[in-house]
This record gives C-alpha cells, structure tokens and sequence, in this order.
C-alpha cells in the first residue's frame, strides 16, 4: 500500500483554496497580509482554541481564490492544538474545513534543513504544491547558493519561487503560480523500514476497523495520529482513542524507537536533497547572524544589551509620548468645552461633558505610550532578537518549572494578556502550558500602563524630574509582575501541578531587518483593539458610571456630598472601611470596583468622579489627584497610596476579556475562578503590605 495521498480533486462549486503553511517565524503570515491585504477574516476553528485565519485573493487573470493561512508548525507528528489543527486540515480530518486544492509552503532559505522536515511531511501527502522561498536576502548575505532548479527536480517539478515577502519581492510571480490551471504534484517518499512498514498496515487495518480514519487509502494518517501525544485534540471518541494508545503501545513493544528510526530516515533524505542543492561559503566565515549572537547572547553582554533596551523603551514612553499626549489631553478639554459652550446647562450635557469625554478621553490620552510599547514588541518580533531573549530566559524559567517558550506568552501579555494566554498553545507540555496560562495576565500588559503612568504623574509632580527617574519607577512595576510570574509559577510547579516539565526546543532563525510595513500593521490591529475597546467596554461602563455618581439628585450644593449621596457613592461607603488599611477612600473604591471590567477603566472612572465633582472648570485628571483631600486636611494621593494602587494593579486580575480567554483555553470555570481568587487575595495583600510599611517607615 503506497503512504501517497490522491491528488485532491478540485471542487468548481467553490473558490479554489489555497493553504499556507510553514514554520514559525518563517515568514508565513506577512505573505498572507501580502497576498490578501485587507479581505482577511479571523476567527477560531470549532471545537479548539486554535486561531483561523481567512483571506480572499485575486490572481493576475482577476480570478478569486481563498486562502488559508494555517497555524506554523514543526512537524504533523502533532505536539500540541496548532500542530494537531493543521495535521487535520491537511488530512481532510476537519469537517469544518474543506481540505486544500493546493498548499504554500513557506520556508525560510537561510535555515532550508531544518524547514524541509515539515515540507517533506506535505509533500509525501500528494496535495499540488508551491515552494516560496523567503527570505533569500538573508542567503545572500551568508554568501549561500540555493540552485532552486535542481530543488524544484528534486520534489517532482513542483514550482519553486524565490522571494522576500517582507519586502513584496517575489509576490508577482508566486500570484502567477497560482494562476496555473495545472501544478504538478509532488513525488517526494520518504522510505520507511520493511518491518515497522508492516506493523503501520496492521495498524491501519485496526484503526479502520474503529472508525478513526478519514482517509483509508495511506498509511500517513495513521501514522501521524500514533505519534500523537495527545490525540484527543479534534474528533477523536472515547473508543477510538482507546484504539490509538493500544495501537501505539503494541507497536512500541514490537518496534522499540520506531519513532525515532523515521526521524532519522527523513532527515538522511533531506541531507541528499540539500548536498546537491545549497552550497555555501567556507564554514569558517562568521556570518552576522553569528556575529550579532557573540554578543546578545553572550552571559554578560546579552543581559546588559537586554537591560539597555527595555531601559530605552520605558524611557521613551515618558520622553518621545509626552508630546502626543499633551495634544490629546488639549483636544478632550477642546471637546469638552466646546460642547459645554454650546449646549443647554442640564443632564445631556454633563453626560457629554463628565461621562463621555471625560471618561473616554481619560483612557486614549495614553494611546501613544501603548503605541511605543507595541512597536517595541513588534521589532523585537520582526528581527529574530525575541526568540533570543526566550533562549536566554530559559535557564532562569527552568528553575521555575518552565521552559523558554513560556516566556514568550509573558513577554505578549505585556501588550495584552488576551493574545499572551492564547500564544500558550505553542507549548507542548500540558502542565507548562497551564501554569503559563495562570501566570500571564500578571504581565504588565498595555492595560495597567495608563494606571501606572497616572500614579507615577500623581507622585512625582515636579516636570523637571528627569525621565529617567520615572522610567526606573514604571519599570519597576514591570519588573514586580514578572517577578511575581516567576514566583507563582514555581510555587504552581512545586505544590499545584506536581510534574516533570519538558525541555525547550525552540529554532532562533537568522536576524533580518524588521519588515516595516508588518510592524506597523501589527501596530494598527493591537491599537485597533484598543480603540475599540475604548468606544464599546469603556464608553459603556463611563456612561452608567456617570449615572451612579450622578442619582439619585442631591439638593446639597456641595458637589462632594452629593456624590456621596449617590449610588456610586454608597457603594464606595461601603466598601471603604475594606479598603482603607491598603490607603484608598472611598472614591478610590469606586474605580477598583468599576475596574474589574478592565484595569484601564480606573483611569475614566477617576475622570469621570472629580469631573462630575469640579465644575467650574475642566483641569488634568493628575492635578485633580494631588490636589485631593482627606476630610482632615491630608491628600490622599500620598506617594505610599500611589505606590499601593500601583501594586494592587500589578497583581490583580481585572479584566473580564482575560477571565473569558482563559475559560475558553482551560475548558471551564475551574482555573479562571482559581485565578481570580490568587490574583485578588495577592494583590489586596500587596497593597496592604505597602502602605503599612511605608506608614511605619514614616512614609507620606
């Protein structure tokens, strides 16, 4: 029986689909913006948690084509959802999701060894192909030949196409590929051993017999599932899967490291292809990727050059955003006395007025820190240097039960811990990838930054305090949530989920100049989700904020105690005496409960509170903050109270998009409701444990 798949027959009652397919980093997804441009759709494949992305292409002839672009991936030997969600795609095993008339195959040229072991795999399924090539700027400047004819020869004629898709070079021609009424299919096998050959048609004919298969003309599907650790992760019944590890286990036993002798054989068939293929310069010439490495990853200078980046990113939010965030401040208070002036005194206007674009307003004025923070992240993506910092970081998260790869959903969840819980699914270990869930969202994420700035505006009133001074106090912050990570994660490893972790195998692909077009495209989708939220969660929760600080209508003149007569205000009377050992009046409590939606909503919510109490004339909210006052004459926004906020923001949950996230990824209630519990009692504790401190200390 041949392990080649038939060709798949084209469907003429649909558009054709394309899907694109690679390894992570290789490139994949900035062909696909390339390729789409703004027809994309994105979405989740039923059933799993996995990202679905979808885009409409037209090809030189106007023809439409549909395009897939599948999750990146290692191997079809599934280790983990993303894996598992392509094997299936790619095997028709996914009735949610038509197989593929013809497969992308991206590969990064400058690391082909290691990208043909997953092609190779696609290839053997007979699916019409296309090799893209990219990045062959980086071989050019290894000094690397790649004779792409013989490549092309190699596999069956299947089109091979040089390109460099962060710069668009190459997309004209892959587009004219895919116009092609006809490409060959690929004639690629990989030869199995006679006797392990023998034992997958015995277990072919027992998982045919359970109803496992979706295809019973190869032995490639059969094989792939047995090498899945975790097979029940689409499709796979109670019984089914009883048939799999039986199967496996009995071929174990007959076959021992069966496993491991067709690893080494697709690697020897990928040693021929690549000796006639790729000849390179004299081994012992350095190449910049080498070069650049001596350095960052260096024991000394890598953890110095890492220090001075994220310095110089905590620096630049202060210094370069200082500028924007003036002009955005000045246009609200533009807004807001713009309506003011031409509106009738009454409730419309100062809902405009104190709930809208005070409470609106109050948020996006931090939009051009978020927006430095973003494009930090995306070069440092777009480059190869985030997977170094990963490297370097797993001999530290090692010591906490993890691996490197943990740390690049922390490092995402400082942008947003939405994305940073979903970046777990790349982790193969159950346990790490859980751990990693529960620890996430203590990243700073973009969210606490407006908190933490507000607070660090509030203590250090002086504008002639060097940025520096405050950048070290935010990037404290910062620090402490990654601490904390750490901690729990260790403490989680040792007492909660008792286990072996698993080892880090993680490729560091060449360095390559960021494409900017993708980082400020990644800018604009994480801004976009920013803004949004900003006009539907925050403008929502501003609005009825406004109107339970508002009602019930108090006949007092003085505006503070009207307030307290209100709904919000008895409901921050409440919880005051709660509240006040960690430093916070009841006013404070306000914003920690309205919070719980989104951390940032603290920010609009203390807008709205003192714009609705001032009105006589619209000032910043931070000097609205220091000049705020105890009933005895005290501020309030004392430096030990700004310092117990920030802590309490730095461990608390208060994100309901996060709670929602993390339920989907765990499958329940369970972790989500253990999460918010350990995060709160730990951030109530921070808080109180800082502002009784620093009263002992004699502290402000």
């Amino acid at each position: 029986m041949s392990t080649n798949e038939v060709k798949s027959s084209k469907k003429p009652e649909r558009d054709m689909t394309f899907a694109l397919v690679g390894n992570p980093n290789c490139g994949k997804t900035t062909l696909f913006n390339a390729l789409t441009g703004l027809k994309q759709k994105v979405g989740n494949y039923p059933g799993v948690t996995v990202e679905r992305k979808e885009g409409e292409c037209f090809l030189p002839h106007g023809e439409k084509v549909r395009i897939i672009d599948l999750p990146g991936a290692y191997s079809l030997n599934a280790r983990s959802p993303d894996e598992a969600v392509l094997r299936d795609v790619l095997l028709g095993r996914r009735k949610d999701t038509p197989r593929p008339d013809r497969i992308i195959i991206v590969l990064d040229a400058s690391n082909l060894e290691r990208h043909l072991y997953l092609s190779t795999q696609i290839l053997e399924l007979g699916i019409p192909c296309i090799l893209a090539l990219n990045m062959m700027d980086i071989v050019a400047e290894q000094g690397v030949e790649i004779d792409v004819d013989n490549l092309s020869k190699s596999f069956g004629g299947i089109p091979v196409i040089p390109m460099q898709a962060s710069h668009r070079k190459g997309l004209v021609e892959i587009k004219h590929c895919m116009s092609k009424p006809e490409i060959p299919a690929p004639k690629f096998k990989v030869a199995i051993p006679e006797e392990i050959n023998d034992g997958l048609e015995k277990s072919w004919k027992r998982l045919r017999e359970s109803g496992v298969l979706a295809n019973e003309s190869s032995l490639l599907e059969p094989l792939y599932l047995l090498s899945d650790r975790d097979p029940t992760h689409y499709g796979i019944q109670d019984k089914q899967l009883d048939a799999i590890q039986d199967t496996r286990k009995e071929l174990a036993e007959k076959f021992p490291g069966w496993e491991d002798k067709l690893v080494a054989a697709r690697y020897d068939a990928i040693y021929v292809v690549t000796q006639r293929t790729i000849q390179r310069p004299d081994e012992n010439d350095a190449t910049l990727t080498d070069k650049l490495d001596a350095v960052f990853l260096h024991p000394v200078w890598g953890w110095v050059t890492l220090l001075v980046i994220l310095g110089l990113l905590f620096t630049m939010i202060f210094k370069v955003a200082d500028g924007p965030m003036g002009w955005i401040e000045s246009f609200f208070e533009w807004c807001g006395t713009w309506v003011s002036g031409r509106m009738a005194e009454g409730d419309l206007r100062d809902l405009i007025v104190d709930g809208v674009i005070a409470g609106v307003g109050g948020v996006v004025i931090f939009l051009p820190q978020i927006l430095i923070l973003f494009f930090f992240i995306g070069m440092m993506e777009d480059t190869g240097y985030m997977a170094r910092i990963a490297f370097m970081m797993d001999r530290l998260m090692s010591r906490v039960g993890l691996n490197g790869k943990s740390f690049l959903p922390l490092l995402s969840s400082h942008a947003c811990a939405v994305p940073g819980v979903m970046a777990t699914r790349t982790i193969d270990n159950p346990k790490d990838r859980l751990i990693t869930i529960l620890v996430s969202p203590l990243a700073g994420c973009s969210a606490r930054l407006p908190v933490y700035l507000l607070m660090i505006a509030t203590m250090i009133p002086s504008d002639e305090v060097p940025a520096m001074t405050k950048a070290l106090f935010l990037l404290s912050m910062y620090a402490l949530g990654v601490g904390g990570a750490f901690f729990f994660a260790w403490l989680f490893h040792k007492q909660l989920l008792k286990g072996e972790g698993a080892p880090m195998i993680l490729e560091l692909p060449s360095y390559k100049s960021p494409a900017l077009t993708a980082v400020l495209w990644q800018m604009w989708e994480r801004t976009r989700i920013f803004i949004r939220r900003a006009g539907t969660v925050i403008l929502g929760i501003s609005i009825l904020l406004w109107f339970a600080v508002t009602y019930p209508k108090s006949d007092n003149p003085d505006p503070s105690v009207a307030m307290e007569q209100s709904i919000a205000g008895k409901v921050g009377k409440i919880i005051e005496p709660v509240i006040q050992p960690m430093g916070y009046d009841w006013k404070i409590g306000i914003g920690l409960i309205a919070s719980f939606a989104a951390r940032e909503v603290f920010v609009s919510t203390m807008s709205i509170i003192y714009s609705v109490e001032e009105t006589e004339e619209i000032e910043p909210l931070r000097d609205r903050l220091r000049a705020e006052k105890r009933p005895d004459g005290r501020p309030v926004y004392t430096p030990r109270t700004c310092l117990s906020l920030m802590v309490f923001y730095v461990f608390a949950m208060q994100c309901l998009s996060t709670v929602a996230v993390v339920k989907r990824e765990t499958n329940g209630w369970k972790w989500p409701l253990f999460q918010i519990a350990y995060m709160t009692l730990t951030a109530c504790l921070g808080a109180f444990l800082v502002y009784q401190i620093g009263g002992m200390m004699g502290q402000l």
